[in-house]
C-alpha cells in the first residue's frame, strides 16, 4: 500500500467520513461505501467496478450498493452504482454527486469532498431508495483500501 493511501486522510477524517455514511444510509437502503488505492493502473471506471466486485458490493438485496472509488496518485475518483440504482435513475444521476466531490478535491479538501459526496450521494437515493423500517446495514461503512 502506498504512503499516499495511508496519508491521504487522518484517522480522525476517516471517522469523519464513516459518520457521514451512516447519516447518509439513515435516510436511505442504499448502501455507501468508499475505497481508497494509490493508482487505478486502467480506466478509472473499469477500475471501480473491479473493486466493486471484490468488495461483493453486489450482493445488497435491492442492488443499490455505491462505490465511491479514489487513486489517490493519480488524482482520479469515480462512482460506481449498482444496477439497481441504475435501473431506475437518469443517466447523468451521479454527475452533481461528481461535482461536489470534484471541487473540494480540487483544493485539496479531501475529507470534506468525501463527506459532502456521501451526503449528497444519500440525498439522491433517498427518493429511489427510501428507508425501510426492516432496512440493515447490509455494507460495512469503513473506508477499505488497496
Amino acid at each position: 500500500m502506498s504512503q499516499d493511501v495511508e496519508s491521504f486522510l487522518t484517522t480522525i477524517e476517516e471517522q469523519e467520513i464513516v459518520e457521514a455514511i451512516r447519516i447518509a444510509e439513515d435516510h436511505t437502503s442504499g448502501e455507501i461505501r468508499i475505497h481508497i488505492e494509490s493508482t487505478c493502473n486502467a480506466n478509472v471506471e473499469a477500475r471501480a467496478l473491479e473493486v466493486f466486485s471484490i468488495l461483493k458490493m453486489n450482493n445488497t438485496k435491492d442492488q443499490n450498493g455505491v462505490l465511491i472509488y479514489v487513486a489517490v496518485d493519480d488524482h482520479k475518483f469515480g462512482i460506481y452504482g449498482d444496477e439497481g440504482i441504475n435501473k431506475v435513475v437518469p443517466k447523468n444521476f451521479w454527475d452533481d454527486t461528481k461535482s461536489v466531490i470534484e471541487s473540494l478535491f480540487k483544493k485539496g479538501q479531501f475529507k470534506q469532498g468525501l463527506v459532502d459526496g456521501v451526503l449528497h450521494a444519500g440525498q439522491q437515493l433517498k427518493a429511489h431508495f427510501p428507508v425501510e423500517d426492516y432496512d440493515s446495514n447490509e455494507l460495512s461503512n469503513t473506508i477499505s483500501k488497496g
